[in-house]
C-alpha cells in the first residue's frame, strides 16, 4: 500500500443563481480547446456543515501516492445523504447499453451508460455543485460529465486506463460513486498480464455511496483500475458519475481505446 496523507479541501467559492450556457463543445475530453466555465453562477448546495443531499465541504480527501507521479485521492461521504440524487438517475436519465465490434458481431458492454452536455437538461442540481467543487480543488475545468450504472453483481468493468483521453501523463479523473458498495480495484500497468486469483490488485478502495475517488497525476498512463464482475452475488445497483481532464503535456497515448473494433487479422502481433 502507499503513502495515505490527509490534505485539507479548499473553501468552495460563493454563488448566484443558476443558469447553464448553452452552445459549450460536447461532453468528454477534447484536446483541441479548453471548456468555457459553463458551471459559473450556478445555484449553490454545497455546505460546510454536512447536510442531506449536499456537498460536504468539510470532508478531508485522503491522498494514496502510488509512486512515480501517481496519486489518488479519496474523500469520504463528499455527497451526504444522495438518496434523492440516486432515485433521481435512476428514474429521470435516460439509461442505454452501448456496443463494440469485437472481431465479427457487436456485443453489449456489461453496464449502461448516459452522459450530460451543457445546453440539456441537468439531471439533479447537486452535480453542478459537485463539478463547481471539484473544479475548484482542483484548478480544471470540464465539458460536462459521463453516468454508468451497474444493475447487478453481473455488471462491471474490466482492469483499463482511459486512453481515449490520449494525453496520460497529467490528468484529472474524478469518479462519484452512488448507491451500492463495489470493490474498486488498482493495479500498475506492469501487472497487466497477471491472471492470478488478484489479477495483480494493489489497493480495493471500496467506494461507498457519496465516496469520491480522483485519480490524478500520471495514473492513467501508469495504473489501471476496474470494478469487476461479482457474479452469482447479490449486489445492489451502483451508480457513478466521472468527470475528466487532461492537460497537453507529454507525448500523447498511440494506439486504440478498449472501445476500438476489434478483427481478425493474419499480421502477427510481437
Amino acid at each position: 500500500m502507499g503513502d495515505v496523507t490527509r490534505t485539507p479541501g479548499d473553501a468552495e467559492p460563493k454563488s448566484a443563481d443558476c443558469r447553464f450556457r448553452a452552445g459549450a463543445g460536447p461532453i468528454g475530453f477534447d484536446e483541441r480547446r479548453q471548456p468555457t466555465n459553463q458551471w459559473a453562477g450556478c445555484r449553490a448546495y454545497a455546505h460546510n456543515v454536512s447536510q442531506p443531499g449536499s456537498i460536504n465541504t468539510s470532508t478531508k480527501f485522503d491522498r494514496l501516492d502510488l509512486g512515480d507521479g501517481s496519486w489518488v485521492d479519496v474523500a469520504r461521504a463528499f455527497v451526504s445523504s444522495p438518496e434523492d440524487l440516486v432515485e433521481t438517475l435512476l428514474r429521470d436519465v435516460d439509461w442505454r447499453p452501448s456496443h463494440l465490434f469485437r472481431y465479427d458481431h457487436f456485443v453489449e458492454e456489461k453496464r449502461l451508460g448516459a452522459s450530460w452536455r451543457p445546453g440539456t437538461p441537468l439531471p439533479h442540481p447537486l452535480l453542478a455543485d459537485a463539478t463547481r467543487a471539484i473544479q475548484h480543488r482542483y484548478r480544471v475545468q470540464f465539458a460536462g460529465f459521463g453516468m454508468i450504472q451497474y444493475r447487478d453483481g453481473g455488471d462491471g468493468q474490466a482492469f483499463h486506463r482511459d486512453t481515449d483521453m490520449r494525453w496520460l501523463d497529467d490528468t484529472i479523473v474524478a469518479v462519484l460513486t452512488l448507491g451500492a458498495t463495489r470493490p474498486w480495484l488498482l493495479r500498475p500497468k506492469t501487472k497487466r498480464h497477471d491472471h492470478g486469483e488478484t489479477k495483480g490488485a494493489t489497493h480495493d478502495l471500496q467506494p461507498g455511496s457519496g465516496d469520491l475517488i480522483v485519480m490524478g497525476g500520471t495514473c492513467q498512463s501508469s495504473w489501471e483500475h476496474s470494478v469487476p464482475y461479482l457474479l452469482g452475488r447479490q449486489v445492489g445497483v451502483r451508480l457513478s458519475i466521472q468527470w475528466r481532464f487532461a492537460h497537453r503535456r507529454g507525448r500523447p497515448f498511440q494506439g486504440g481505446s478498449y472501445r476500438a473494433p476489434l478483427t481478425y487479422s493474419d499480421q502477427r502481433r510481437y
